[in-house]
């Protein structure tokens, strides 16, 4: 619900805009928006406070919630925060982090999740091209592949409305300043790790359509070729983001118990795309009798909670700072007309016991 509400939030001020900015208007009352949205009736109540507290409606007592008439006075003062997912994984502690920033500046924030679709992305950049905001934070959708909402990309730049890209941005938008992880070093970190340990095979599975996978496996990939140590192409595994869904929400595992059963030997260690997975396959090697690390080891990055609930605790790369803080400071940077380029955020490994 924590994140939920403040999505819908969003597409509430959306109908604010769309419906001409006049005071006086009455809300749909709780219930109408429960079932519109497909909602429980505590976040419905908690969007309404959140705009309440924005002052963009106001409550009146037996007679339900009207609109103030403010929407357009604080459009300046909206930064657009869009991103893959809103609850789950490490979605919500970036999101938090960055709102909170944005808050104590005087910022309020529109939140959207693209479930990382590219046609979803579409949608919203439409929206907020109809609907301008002071400013755009946003989790590009597939940044791994030539994206088809370039054109809507330039549109906001010709608009002015500047632009920050968080994690990753498209290649053809290499102009775009961008706030993300040091992919390439932290592959190459986590394999070195692997590597001073003993292991002379290692393997990995990456995500291949988000620009952080081939990323982290060209550090891994290069640690390796720099160590005099084989690189066996056979033991390398690439997921996308339907195969995410798979497995996170239909539990089908089909993928990690080929690569375990298949692609596997002769490698010793195992580099993990993130937690998430690495959660996964550990889970899949103690099934099928491995011992980890004795039989094969694993690492990855993110340091989430997976890392620690794991029933094997997996060493994990961190950040030395707050991801979404660091990008709050730099959009508001670039609000206050400062030019700023791209910024790669360093890793620090977390030895557990999975290595």
């Amino acid at each position: 619900m924590a994140m939920k509400y403040k999505f819908l939030a969003g597409l509430l001020r959306e109908e604010l805009a769309k419906n001409g900015n006049r005071g006086g208007s009455k809300l749909p009352t709780e219930a109408e928006l429960t079932r519109r949205y497909h909602m429980s009736r505590q976040t419905v109540r908690h969007a309404l406070q959140l705009l309440a507290d924005e002052g963009l409606v106001q409550s009146r007592q037996g007679s339900g919630t009207y609109t103030t008439g403010r929407i357009q006075e604080s459009a300046s003062r909206q930064i657009a925060v869009v991103t893959s997912f809103l609850d789950d994984y490490i979605f919500p502690t970036v999101l938090h982090d960055a709102q909170s920033l944005f808050a104590q500046e005087g910022y309020s924030t529109l939140v959207y999740a693209t479930e990382n679709q590219v046609g979803t992305e579409r949608d919203i950049l439409q929206r907020l091209l109809e609907q301008p905001v002071g400013g755009i934070l946003v989790e590009g959708s597939k940044t791994a592949l030539p994206s088809p909402n370039a054109d809507l990309y330039r549109r906001l730049q010709e608009a002015e409305i500047p632009l920050l890209f968080l994690h990753g941005a498209y290649g053809e938008l290499a102009g775009v300043p961008c706030v993300c992880d040091d992919n390439y070093g932290g592959g190459y970190l986590l394999a070195r790790h692997l590597i001073e340990r003993g292991h002379t095979h290692l393997a990995g599975i990456f995500k291949s359509d988000d620009v952080q996978g081939p990323q982290r496996y060209h550090g891994c990939i290069s640690a390796i070729r720099d160590a005099g140590l084989p690189i066996s192409d056979r033991c390398f595994r690439w997921y996308d983001t339907e195969d995410r869904l798979e497995m996170m929400e239909k539990r089908r595992f089909d993928l990690l118990r080929r690569f375990l059963a298949e692609r596997l030997e002769p490698a010793t260690a195992v580099i993990c795309y993130n937690d998430e997975i690495a959660f996964l396959l550990i889970q899949e090697l103690l099934s099928m009798g491995k011992r980890v690390p004795e039989d094969v080891a694993v690492v990855s990055f993110d340091n989430s909670y997976y890392s620690q609930i794991c029933p094997v605790p997996i060493t994990s790369l961190r950040h030395r700072e707050k991801m979404g803080r660091v990008a709050a400071e730099e959009m508001i940077r670039i609000l206050g007309g400062v030019q700023r380029q791209s910024r790669a955020l360093e890793w620090e490994l977390l030895e557990r016991s999975s290595s």
